[in-house]
């Protein structure tokens, strides 16, 4: 039996969101990071996935462990009350979910999952990233430090105040 009540148990879900979660704002600020860019729920896509890399052909859903039935994890355990609702919602949570991927895969794009339970900090997410292999080769990264020889600027003798020509 559930340990609220039915009217705060009510509460409680209303107030789960579905966009702009926890976790998906965490691989966000983690694709920012790295120098990817993305586009946000595209609604012309199966599934409106979270995040949309157009240039790499890719898509990432950065799915709750509970509400899409991420097998295994201690965080999707079936509610013990009402458990006959909870069990035909999730099902039919973790079925559209594969439809999507089918068709989004059929579309010609890479689809990626993040859990929820696999990124508990931004170093996790980043790493989550990484992992993905149709964002790794050519990426553009941020640089951390002084640029490489051959991507610095440099300036023209003239204006280089130690190199003044009248010395």
């Amino acid at each position: 039996m559930d340990k609220i009540s039915k009217t705060q148990r009510s509460a409680n879900m209303r107030a789960v969101r579905g966009k702009h979660t926890s976790p998906e704002l965490a691989v966000r600020k983690a694709a920012h990071r790295l120098g990817l860019r993305f586009r946000l729920h595209h609604k012309d896509l199966p599934g409106k996935p979270d995040l949309v890399f157009s240039k790499w052909r890719t898509v990432v859903f950065v799915n709750g462990c509970f509400w899409h039935g991420h097998d295994g994890c201690r965080k999707a355990k079936l509610p013990s009350s009402n458990t006959k609702f909870w069990r035909t919602k999730l099902s039919g949570n973790v079925e559209r979910d594969h439809r999507n991927y089918r068709k989004l895969t059929d579309l010609g794009w890479h689809v990626e999952v993040i859990w929820q339970c696999d990124i508990p900090d931004a170093a996790a997410a980043a790493a989550a990233l990484d992992r993905i292999p149709s964002l790794g080769a050519g990426r553009r990264r941020k640089q951390s430090g002084p640029l490489p020889l051959a991507v610095r600027t440099i300036k023209h003798e003239a204006e280089h105040p130690s190199r003044d020509p009248r010395r």
